[in-house]
């Protein structure tokens, strides 16, 4: 099977794939600067919490190299400057800030070495938080895949896949894994609005593989789960509390609720980078808002009056009580999740 590679640094460039656009067309978007990366996060050139978390390592990457010649002094500066502006392109996805952070605190264990040893070694952090993510996928992939019965038909939400990744998903991955091992399954995907990336990405990355696979409405997925017609729902996951709440593409709630009523398992999968225990609960999540463009307009065109109203938040808040389980790379964590995230 290919694998979809979302980005590549080489020759001193962060090259991504421009997910903007597809399905229509495989572009590739060139960062050669770290506002090129800043632009790139919030314009979703590139999107998934995993995704933007490597990517804002390398936009980190491209600073150091841009100011190398300049006094040690201003070299550091031009570090806090560069990991303010990445960390702060996107408020809700937890593993942005915590990509940033551990590259500033790469920067601070060398604060001693000269401009260019720093840089290399932001390189060489960068390239080993890239292998780690893959490595992630793929355990959170095995872990996921023995929770999928024989025959299984599974709902997604969003883009959860090699795209939201450096490769391979999380969710998606977990659904590639099923397909891979034989296990018959079908996938239903939501369209996943305003932005479409289950039209748009999902249904790309499946038609890519050939796993069986339904495109809906979002409106159609409760209608399914009433009807009996879905054994399992597996979603991603942009930030996770120490409590299990979990703040997920707009839309995630209705389906958990909708589960919950009918007794469908509700997974959420993410590796632990997505857990932020330094908050309690979903309560304490930002919640991104965004452009009313994007509810106002299709393809540059007006559909909606000018001059009405726009609320337009990219995700929402599913409380731990509709989750049946969160699949990690380490395992699959359950109820009580406030004691039982911290073994892990």
């Amino acid at each position: 099977m290919a694998l979809v590679k979302t980005m590549e640094f080489k020759d001193g460039n962060l090259y991504l794939i421009d997910q903007r656009k597809l399905p229509r067309e495989l572009s590739i978007f060139k960062c050669k600067d770290y506002k090129d990366v800043e632009f790139a996060i919030k314009d979703m050139v590139v999107r998934g919490a995993p995704a933007i978390g490597v990517a804002g390592a390398y936009g980190i990457v491209l600073a150091a190299q841009g100011c190398i010649g300049l006094s040690k002094e201003g070299f550091l500066n031009k570090m806090k400057e560069s990991a303010e502006v990445i960390g702060n392109s996107r408020p809700t996805a937890v593993n942005l800030m915590w990509a940033v952070r551990r590259m500033e605190a790469v920067v601070e264990e060398n604060k001693d070495k000269t401009n260019k040893e720093i840089y290399e070694t932001l390189l060489n952090e960068a390239y080993i938080m890239e292998k780690e993510d893959l490595e992630t996928n793929k355990s959170i992939a095995r872990y996921g895949n023995e929770i999928i019965p024989e025959g299984a038909t599974i709902l997604t939400h969003c883009n959860t896949g090699a795209l939201a990744t450096v490769g391979y998903g999380t969710a998606l991955g977990i659904i590639r894994e099923a397909h891979y091992s034989g296990k018959n399954i079908r996938v239903f995907a939501d369209e996943t609005r305003p932005r479409l990336q289950g039209a748009k990405l999902t249904a790309w990355e499946l038609v890519q593989e050939v796993i069986p696979a339904t495109l809906i409405p979002d409106s159609v997925a409760p209608v399914l789960i009433r009807d009996g017609k879905i054994d399992v729902i597996i979603v991603g996951a942009d930030r996770i509390a120490s409590n299990g709440d979990t703040a997920n593409k707009i839309g995630t709630y209705m389906l958990s609720q909708v589960a919950k009523d009918f007794n469908v398992p509700f997974y959420i999968a993410a590796p632990i980078s997505t857990i932020d225990f330094g908050i309690d609960s979903g309560e304490q999540i930002v919640i991104e808002e965004r452009d009313a463009k994007e509810i106002t307009h299709i393809n540059g065109a007006r559909i909606a009056p000018e001059g009405i109203n726009v609320y337009n938040p990219a995700f929402d808040v599913t409380p731990h009580q509709n989750i049946t389980g969160i699949i990690t790379e380490k395992g699959i964590i359950r109820s009580p999740y406030s004691v039982n995230l911290q073994f892990i």
